[in-house]
């Protein structure tokens, strides 16, 4: 088993949490929210996020709104629906939880000769 194809796998199912908390305060468009997962080394490329955010906006978490750009062509700008609002603040509660128990299963020290 290679490490590399689970950690992928760890990342990929965190990637929609990831992308809904960027847009939460503040509308992005698809290269600043790539930015912002590439410098948290979540190691997304192009082909990954735009259908995640087309699956996302298919949902009924997303919409977005054209902008006019001064360098280039208009960017597609993201924003969290009230839906998406509501299933974030479920994600946060579910993080949360989900950290804990690891936290608890990773950090108890295994006693085999007692």
């Amino acid at each position: 088993m290679k490490i590399e194809n689970t950690k992928a796998q760890m990342r990929k199912g965190v990637l929609e949490y990831c992308i809904l908390s960027i847009i939460q305060d503040e509308d992005k468009y698809a290269s600043e929210i790539l930015g912002t997962l590439k410098d948290a080394k979540m190691l997304v490329v192009e082909g990954t996020i735009y259908p995640l955010l087309t699956r996302l906006k298919n949902a009924g978490l997303l919409n977005y709104r054209w902008e006019e750009s001064t360098s280039g062509p208009p960017r597609k700008y993201y924003q969290l629906t009230e839906i998406g609002q509501k299933f974030l603040a479920e994600l946060n509660h579910t993080w949360q939880e989900l950290h804990n128990a690891v936290t608890i299963v990773t950090s108890q020290k295994t006693t085999s000769n007692e």
